[in-house]
């Protein structure tokens, strides 16, 4: 699993169990139950690189459509309106992508 050694699979599949219905994804409350919200900056940064697909230093919005399936290749991917929310909560310079500080702030809130 790619979160090996960073969260615990109960984590993981309570988190996404709160949010499987279309909708439902909550940044915050994902954050808080799979536990990210607790890790050291150390910690934040692997899971951001495990969720930075493409290795460019960013997490765009085609990559948050599928932020879910980095934690269960069999969670949904979410709602175009899921998306644009997350997106909209961790772009604070407006750039349309959200940077590792970005993430680390998003986690932590």
């Amino acid at each position: 699993m790619a979160f090996a050694g960073i969260l615990t699979d109960a984590d993981i599949t309570a988190a996404l169990a709160a949010c499987q219905a279309a909708d439902s994804f909550n940044h915050k409350t994902f954050f808080a139950k799979v536990g990210l919200s607790g890790k050291t900056q150390a910690e934040v940064k692997k899971a951001f690189d495990v969720i930075d697909q493409d290795r460019s230093g960013f997490i765009e919005e085609d990559e948050l459509k599928l932020f879910l399936q980095n934690f269960s290749a069999t969670a949904r991917a979410l709602t175009d309106g899921e998306t644009k929310t997350f997106l909209k909560a961790g772009d604070s310079d407006g750039d349309g992508k959200i940077g590792i500080d970005e993430f680390a702030v998003m986690v932590k809130q």
